[in-house]
């Protein structure tokens, strides 16, 4: 077996030209999803507090859906990047040793802060629930029911003072939570676009706008998703209305549906036209500074990667999705069609950075090309 076989790497990448010996893709498929898993978190989570922070009260349902879609996406966001490592028993180091020394240390103080804020944020928004399930199941003998109430009393910690005092303290302290929690956030994820942007061998990566960038397609994701779920979940329960003879029924869920669409559907697109700015914005500073690089970062996304990059990410990822949020007569399987495309684009985004970051050696006279390894 030759030295190469065993480098880390190898079995995905293909060279072209003159490329250093040591130079690989080592960021795979893996590293692409991290960004991404994480980005849904952060901007579920900022979804959620255009409400309890902002007041839009018009979000209110969506809102506390979204807060707990987020807490549900983040046990798996950091999968991707454990399965790249493929060491599974040091996964929890960075939580229990963390530190400020590198941005991957970082990340276990600001995912257990953000784990915290996202937890107890969700306690004081549903703790009124929790104890008006306690004694809406109080008196019943079945088995499931009994199993049932004992967990909503485990969810509400003692805490049974459902006065208008105690719901305005909870209120109170969700709003200052998800005020507290909005930068953390933006941190859980902008630190991924930091450790790209700090990495000034690379051309493509070296930019003070990368964290940004990657901030606001991580809203525009998360908010899609959400929506996307929201959609289909509502949709469901119309669906099983109708089958039940709840016509009546049925139509009210399709109408509540439409109108929280609607409305979500006017933030999506503010934060939509805010990363193509972004994006277009760091790509003309590139152009019009032309450093040294330059020649090679333009055969790269002119011509190797214009296909992921001009057509897939913002033509099929961006342009078409907002012409048709855009569109007035817009319908339900047109918006779920759009929002597939804005999350395919958002994707797009994080592969174009991620792989085609390194497309092109350290030498400016050769490419490399991944080959997903299936």
């Amino acid at each position: 077996m030759s030295a190469d076989a065993i480098v880390h790497g190898v079995e995905w990448t293909t060279r072209e030209l003159f490329v250093y010996p040591n130079e690989f893709i080592y960021w795979s498929i893996q590293i692409v999803m991290y960004p991404f898993m994480t980005g849904l978190v952060a901007g579920a989570f900022v979804l959620s507090s255009l409400y309890h922070v902002f007041g839009q009260k018009d979000l209110k349902e969506i809102a506390q859906f979204s807060l707990v879609f987020s807490l549900a996406l983040l046990p798996v966001a950091a999968l991707p990047l454990l399965l790249h490592l493929q060491l599974p028993t040091r996964a929890m180091e960075p939580l229990l040793t963390p530190h400020f020394t590198s941005a991957i240390a970082a990340f276990g103080i600001v995912f257990t802060a953000y784990g915290l804020i996202v937890l107890s944020e969700i306690w004081f928004v549903y703790r009124g629930y929790f104890v008006a399930q306690v004694h809406a199941l109080q008196g019943e003998s079945a088995l499931a029911t009994v199993m049932k109430r004992s967990v909503y009393r485990v969810l509400t910690i003692g805490a049974y003072d459902v006065s208008d005092g105690a719901i305005k303290v909870d209120k109170k302290a969700a709003t200052i939570l998800a005020a507290i929690g909005i930068p953390v956030a933006c941190f859980l994820h902008g630190y991924a676009g930091f450790i790209f942007g700090s990495v000034k061998a690379n051309a493509l990566w070296m930019s003070p706008l990368m964290p940004v960038i990657f901030i606001m397609s991580a809203v525009v994701s998360g908010i899609a998703l959400c929506m996307l779920t929201y959609i289909i979940i509502m949709e469901w329960q119309a669906f099983r209305q109708r089958r039940h003879g709840g016509a009546r029924k049925a139509s009210e869920i399709k109408g509540a549906e439409t109108d929280v669409i609607t409305k979500a559907t006017r933030y999506l697109l503010g934060f939509l036209v805010a990363a193509i700015s972004l994006e277009l914005l760091d790509l003309i500073f590139r152009g019009y500074t032309a450093m040294k690089s330059w020649d090679i970062l333009r055969s790269v996304m002119y011509g190797k990667d214009f296909m992921n990059i001009f057509v897939l990410q913002y033509t099929i990822g961006n342009l078409v999705p907002f012409v048709l949020l855009l569109l007035p007569g817009r319908t339900m399987k047109r918006t779920v069609l759009a929002l597939l495309l804005v999350l395919f684009g958002v994707f797009m985004m994080r592969w174009n950075v991620v792989i085609g970051g390194q497309a092109f050696s350290l030498s400016f006279s050769g490419y490399m090309h991944y080959d997903i390894p299936i």
